[in-house]
């Protein structure tokens, strides 16, 4: 099977491939990608990409987990954004799900707290109307929830 795409044999490339997940999570559609780039044809692609999985190199639960708690506690990103983002990458619901429970509810609530009272600090708004739409879009983009927006609305702006 010792096939030549692009310069790559499959022994080269599985070697490449598994560099690239070795230097952080990846999720199955990143690592697909990355091996069409390579030039590898279809029957290769899904050769590599069983034995990633069977060397535990490629682990979509384990990508899961580690993008939501990085994209919260780095990006501050609510689970709405962490979800959309994970949806777009082809996870499944289950993995999104065990996902979202490495975020802590309690952290949750405080993070949106912090993130909320920073950001009416920066704003220069004087109007209270167009101070609050401010505030809600910049939370709303981030993904935050929209009920838990609008009650920190009320609360830092009566």
């Amino acid at each position: 099977m010792n096939q030549r795409t692009k310069g790559y044999t499959l022994p080269e490339a599985i070697k490449k491939i598994e560099n690239y997940c070795a230097y952080q999570d990846r999720c199955h559609k990143e690592v697909v990608s990355k091996l069409k780039e390579m030039g590898m044809i279809p029957l290769a692609i899904d050769t590599i990409v069983g034995q990633l999985i069977e060397s535990r190199f490629l682990n979509e639960e384990r990508f899961a987990k580690s993008f939501a708690r990085g994209k919260f506690n780095i990006k501050k990103w609510g689970k709405k954004r962490i979800v959309s983002e994970l949806q777009s990458r082809n996870i499944s619901k289950y993995n999104i799900n065990t996902a979202l429970k490495e975020i802590d509810d309690h952290e949750y609530l405080n993070t949106l707290n912090d993130l909320a009272k920073k950001r009416l600090e920066q704003l220069s708004e004087t109007n209270v109307q167009k101070r609050k739409k401010k505030l809600a879009d910049y939370l709303l983009y981030r993904g935050w929830e929209s009920h838990l927006v609008y009650e920190k609305l009320q609360e830092l702006i009566p």
